[in-house]
């Protein structure tokens, strides 16, 4: 069952962070997921110096109607998922506007290009985030990740909480579905899943706090 939410087509949402941190495969799942759902939908990434700790980006565009470019034009983003919060910043100063939301996973990650140069106390990026946004929801994404015994699912984590946003035309069996598809393996399936939900649940319980 879809959200009954109406969505803009076509849908634009960009995934960044840091490479290394899973956000190319978080997009790719959302891309994939939002396809199983009838969406046209086109994709385009983008790298910085180094593919491994270099600032990398993806843009999901998806549409009911047809099937268009992959990279959404400036200022036009629906949704920012962030992996690192300095490049939610640098994200939304390009692609976002008055009604714009993000989810951010909130554990600093310095860039390659940083080497040397002091990176922003994280209450300075939650303001410049809040005040590019109209809403942010941020998930310790790494530490829940850490918990389950692998970083590496702190990209499902922060797919599971933005589904639980309601901000994207996806519910929580589409995802699942998706991962059900993808995940090779009892165990590694069984630990995204756990991830996704977890990441459901923790903007659901910020959300009542």
């Amino acid at each position: 069952m879809q959200p009954s939410k109406t969505f803009a087509d076509p849908f634009n949402m960009v995934v960044a962070g840091i490479g290394g941190q899973g956000n190319v495969l978080a997009a790719r799942l959302l891309g994939m997921t939002l396809t199983h759902l009838g969406y046209h939908v086109s994709m385009g990434e983008t790298y910085g110096a180094s593919q491994r700790g270099g600032a990398v980006m993806s843009h999901v565009r998806a549409s009911k109607a047809h099937l268009h470019g992959p990279l959404i034009p400036e200022g036009r983003a629906h949704v920012v998922v962030s992996l690192e919060p300095m490049e939610t910043v640098r994200v939304l100063r390009q692609y976002g506007n008055p009604e714009v939301v993000c989810i951010v996973n909130d554990r600093p990650v310095r860039p390659t290009g940083l080497a040397g140069i002091g990176y922003p106390e994280l209450s300075s990026l939650h303001d410049a985030i809040d005040a590019l946004s109209r809403r942010a929801w941020y998930v310790n994404a790494t530490d829940m990740a850490i918990k389950l015994g692998t970083q590496l699912v702190s990209n499902v984590i922060i797919c599971g909480a933005l589904v639980g946003t309601r901000t994207v035309p996806i519910t929580e069996k589409d995802f699942e579905d998706t991962l059900q598809r993808e995940m090779g393996g009892r165990r590694r399936l069984e630990v995204n899943l756990k991830a996704f939900r977890d990441g459901i649940a923790a903007v659901q319980e910020a959300a009542v706090r």
